[in-house]
């Protein structure tokens, strides 16, 4: 094993053919600073040339495997009157996503706890996916005036049925079952047993040969490991797709909250049905009503767009929210979640029916020549694996 300092951010071990990626700010439950975005995609363009790196294992120390961008860091620029830092944040994050998305070594995430936001991108689009009974999976971003980003209007798009505008609108929380059965994880795997996945994937990589060493032999590694069809929580909305196809299918986020509340007037609906409904409609009207607006677009759009197509579209809608033009929620959202804390954003617009499709346009609207996003040039490009493999 390599040797590293405990106070490096991101932890760096290396075997004869693994590297272990450990992103190392537990009591920041491992935000992603602009210094492990900027040493990640170092690592993982050294890994491609890299010919001893033929797996990739992704995992977080502490309680949580990510929980997003370092929004905090974020916004403490922000009042000091730095306002290029946010927009600099989300170009390393989108940048690092693509890479992780057009890596051509396969990647294990190890989910292990909280995943969110950022969390999310620099996982949700590599090869292997493995949740355990800890993990709790959300874009939240909705109720802090941003919206859910890191290629998620190409992952969220893809899920079953109108599922990831469910997720992406309501910041719902998933666990380690849901994820598997929605396709967000590939693998299910009981945390106690990490330990032996990690000493398997690492042995019988350096045994397998070259003609042998493929993605359904690292899958089988981690199969012998998984739980393979656990079951559901009985709360769980995956029980409420027919509602959930029905009303987020809509076209607006208003003719969405609509059909939600006809749901809830049905006579049919049960005990458990009207709570879940009740959170689903508080969840929405919580939220910034211009992110909502932002974050169903984006997703619709994402259904027929590319991975790189997303990941633009995601970087102009973000330097947009930065600079705050039409509205500055996420700076409030910040106060009132992050800072205050007193949790009582006052958003601007304050309700759905003040936002028209002009501001709504703005946030898509293209930037200057020289601001766009530019990723690398890469030559393979993975595709979110829904599939089992």
């Amino acid at each position: 094993m390599a040797s590293f300092q405990l106070d490096d951010q991101v932890l760096i071990q290396e075997t004869l053919f693994v590297r272990i990626l450990t992103l190392n700010r537990p009591r920041q439950l491992n935000a992603l600073s602009l210094e492990m975005l900027s040493r990640l995609s170092q690592l993982f363009l050294a890994f491609e040339d890299d010919a001893n790196a033929k797996l990739i294992i992704l995992k977080g120390k502490g309680r949580a495997f990510c929980a997003g961008g370092d929004v905090a860091t974020v916004h403490r620029r922000f009042l000091e009157g730095n306002l290029k830092f946010g927009e600099k944040i989300g170009e390393k994050l989108l940048t690092l996503t693509y890479l992780v998305a057009t890596c051509s070594k396969p990647q294990v995430s190890i989910l292990n706890g909280i995943v969110m936001g950022g969390g999310v991108g620099i996982s949700a689009h590599g090869k292997f996916r493995v949740a355990t009974e800890n993990s709790i999976f959300a874009m939240p971003e909705n109720s802090l005036g941003l919206f859910p980003d890191v290629g998620s209007s190409y992952f969220l798009s893809r899920l079953p049925g109108f599922f990831g505008e469910y997720l992406g609108l309501t910041g719902a929380r998933l666990d380690g079952a849901e994820m598997l059965a929605c396709g967000l994880a590939t693998h299910l795997v009981p945390s106690a047993k990490l330990s032996l996945l990690e000493k398997s994937l690492i042995s019988r990589t350096a045994s397998a040969t070259s003609s042998s060493f493929d993605l359904a032999f690292i899958s089988a590694i981690i199969d012998e490991h998984s739980l393979q069809q656990p079951a559901l929580n009985e709360k769980s909305a995956l029980h409420k797709m027919d509602v959930i196809d029905k009303c987020f299918s809509r076209p607006t986020v208003e003719d969405i909250l609509s059909a939600l509340e006809k749901e809830v007037t049905t006579t049919d609906a049960n005990k458990a049905g009207d709570e879940w409904l009740a959170s689903t409609i508080r969840s929405l009207k919580k939220a910034s009503p211009m992110s909502l607006k932002i974050c169903l677009r984006s997703i619709r759009e994402g259904r027929v767009q590319a991975m790189d197509e997303c990941l633009a579209r995601e970087y102009r809608i973000s330097c947009h929210v930065m600079r705050g033009q039409i509205s500055k929620d996420f700076r409030e959202g910040c106060r009132a979640i992050l800072w205050d804390k007193d949790k009582k954003p006052k958003w601007k617009p304050s309700s759905l029916e003040l936002i028209t499709e002009h501001m709504v346009d703005h946030y898509f609207s293209r930037l200057d020549g020289d601001e766009e996003l530019k990723l690398p040039q890469r030559c393979n490009l993975n595709v979110f694996a829904n599939a089992k493999l």
